[in-house]
This record gives C-alpha cells, sequence and structure tokens, in this order.
C-alpha cells in the first residue's frame, strides 16, 4: 500500500519539481525504518533475494570492517596513535648523542699508566707495610682541583641547578649547614672505615653508638668481606713526571686484585658506574700517580669506587680492570692537559 501511494503522488506532482523535491526528501528521511521492515520481513520469511553485496568475500574484508567501526566507536588515544605509527612506519629510533670529540682526542703528553721500572706486588703479601704518608703542600694541583677547573659543561649545568634548587628549599644558610654535614659524615665514615682495617674487625658495638656512620657502615659489610691485604690507607700520592698530586682512600685488594679503592657516600643510589660522574677519572689518577710515586715500591692497574648509602642499603661496588682504568687514564691526563692550558692563558692574562 505504501508503495502504491508514492506512485499515484509522483504522478500527480510530475510536473511541479519542486513539489516533487519537497516529498522525495520526506520519503527519504523516513526510508530507514522502511529499508529495517523489509529486513526483517526478509529475515523471518528466509526468501532470498538477490543481492550484490553476497557476491563479496566477506571473512577477506572482515578486518577492515571491524576496524572502521571500531574507531567509530573508541577515538584515537596518543597511545593508539603511537602503535599505528609503529605498524606503519616502524619503531622509533631514540636519538643517540654522538660520540663526545674528547674520547677521540690522544693525549700529547701521553704517559703510561703502568710504569715498567716498578714491581707487580705479589698477592697476599706482607701487610707490616702500610703506608699512610701525610700530605704535604705541593706547589702542584690536586686531583679534585683539576678535576673541578675542567668540569664539563653540561655536568657543570645540572650541578649548578642542584645548588639553586637546594637554596631555595633550604635557604643560603641552610645549604651551607647541608654541605658542611654532608663533608663531616664523608670525614667520619672514612675515619670509622679506617679503624676497621687497622683492627682487623668491625667494631659493630661502636656503629651502634655513632647513628651518623652506622647506616654507611652497614652498607658496606658485603665488600668489606671481599677486601684484604690493605697497603695504604689514607696515603698521599705525588705524580713526579706529571706533577699532581692526591690522597688516596685505600690501596688493598678487592677479590685477589690490588686496587685503588675510593669509598663514597650518597644519598641516592648509584648502580651503574656512570652515575659517579668524575670519579672513575680520580680512581684512574691516583692510580697512575701511586705507579710514578718514589714512595710506593709496587704498582697498581686496577681500580674500585664503592658508594655506600645512610640508610643502611648495600651498597654498589664498580670494579675497574686495568682496560677500564688505562681508558679513563687517557681521559684524565687530557683533563690535566685542558687544565694546564686554563692556567697558562690565565697566567698570561695577569701578566699582560
Amino acid at each position: 500500500m505504501l508503495l502504491l501511494g508514492m506512485k499515484s503522488i509522483e504522478l500527480l506532482t510530475r510536473k511541479s519539481g519542486r513539489l516533487k523535491m519537497l516529498l522525495t526528501e520526506h520519503f527519504c528521511k523516513n526510508q530507514v525504518p522502511y529499508v529495517r521492515l523489509c529486513i526483517s520481513s526478509y529475515l523471518c520469511s528466509k526468501k532470498k533475494k538477490e543481492n550484490g553485496y553476497e557476491q563479496v568475500d566477506q571473512e577477506r574484508y572482515m578486518n577492515l570492517v571491524r576496524s572502521v567501526t571500531s574507531s567509530k566507536a573508541s577515538p584515537q588515544t596518543p597511545e593508539t596513535l603511537f602503535e599505528e605509527d609503529n605498524l606503519i612506519y616502524g619503531p622509533v629510533n631514540k636519538f643517540k648523542s654522538p660520540v663526545k670529540d674528547v674520547e677521540a682526542k690522544f693525549p700529547k703528553n701521553w704517559v703510561p699508566l703502568i710504569n715498567s721500572s716498578k714491581r707487580t706486588l705479589p698477592p697476599n703479601s706482607d701487610r707490616k707495610h702500610l703506608l699512610q704518608i701525610g700530605l704535604q703542600r705541593h706547589k702542584v694541583p690536586s686531583v679534585t682541583s683539576v678535576l673541578q677547573q675542567t668540569m664539563p659543561l653540561d655536568q657543570a649545568f645540572y650541578l649548578k641547578r642542584w645548588k639553586q634548587r637546594m637554596i631555595l628549599e633550604l635557604g643560603k644558610d641552610g645549604f651551607a649547614e647541608y654541605t658542611k654535614n654532608l663533608f663531616l659524615q664523608g670525614k667520619l665514615f672514612h675515619s670509622a672505615l679506617e679503624s676497621v682495617f687497622l683492627s682487623e674487625e668491625v667494631p659493630l658495638k661502636e656503629q651502634e653508638k655513632d647513628t651518623t656512620v652506622s647506616g654507611y657502615l652497614a652498607s658496606v659489610q658485603h665488600v668489606l668481606r671481599d677486601i684484604s691485604g690493605v697497603k695504604a690507607l689514607e696515603s698521599a700520592v705525588h705524580h713526579e713526571t706529571l706533577h699532581y698530586s692526591g690522597l688516596v682512600d685505600c690501596v688493598a685488594e678487592y677479590r685477589g686484585q690490588l686496587c685503588v679503592i675510593d669509598w663514597k657516600t650518597s644519598e641516592k643510589s648509584k648502580p651503574y658506574l656512570r652515575n659517579t660522574f668524575d670519579n672513575p677519572l680520580q680512581v684512574a689518577a691516583y692510580t697512575g700517580a701511586i705507579n710514578h710515586d718514589a714512595n710506593y715500591d709496587f704498582q697498581v692497574n686496577c681500580g674500585l669506587i664503592v658508594v655506600s648509602y645512610k640508610d643502611g642499603s648495600p651498597a654498589h661496588p664498580h670494579f675497574m680492570d686495568s682496560d677500564l682504568c688505562s681508558q679513563y687514564w687517557n681521559k684524565w691526563l687530557l683533563r690535566l692537559e685542558e687544565y694546564t692550558e686554563k692556567e697558562k692563558n690565565n697566567n698570561a692574562i695577569e701578566t699582560s
């Protein structure tokens, strides 16, 4: 009946194009429920009609249909966009900074880390000759001052930003007190370790009394068990060829390897050697100085940086074998040359 009505109206309004257009629009808007009724009646009657879509391979294009309908239902998010980019263009290759020029450079005034004129200390040798040479005031730069004056720009930037943030939180006086306490803690920690090595035992009762360093000492207990044959404690070194000096924390055997040992305290976890910044260069500098100092009748080619924590968390020992020490020794020589060049320029400006 509805179809006959539509044909009658079309015949009556054939000459009126505008009216035909209006009526057509009206029936087109109401065409969806008509189609749905037809489909439902088709399903109920199970009568087959010829349909062009039946010729399409529906299984082949099923994923396409699902992706279109699902994209309408769930809007895209940054995560889904990244996933699509990965599928289309592949995973993103993160930018890697190029190798620094300083790593490719070679020291002009190269001096070997190992001194061939010295003998290598045999394992488990007599420790009666424990050295504790006092630091003399030479007219030569210290290892610490060289590293501070030649600090890389990015490292100096982060250090400056850290200081600014701490001053905002604590104030200038508070920050000065904070740094003073850090220095005091480090000094007490080194003194406690010296007592441990000289007495050949760990004074647990004394640790409990001194809460300032008790956490640090508890942190390094598992490392101390691997240390033996102490040869030097808080002993000064002087490189007779390159003319620089320093104070070595400890020279001892770590798991059978003679090492320059540097004890560090930290409030943050430093599980990797790269987290220790310039400390490997410091150890390499002390190693070279010992090998070229007449006060030491032995030679060292390994290093150990032990980072201890105030809360008693297990310390992180970073062992540096001979190859790694040699790499950092070359970097130290470059920093020393940079320092020497800066000093020459400053002296030339002062005299001019």
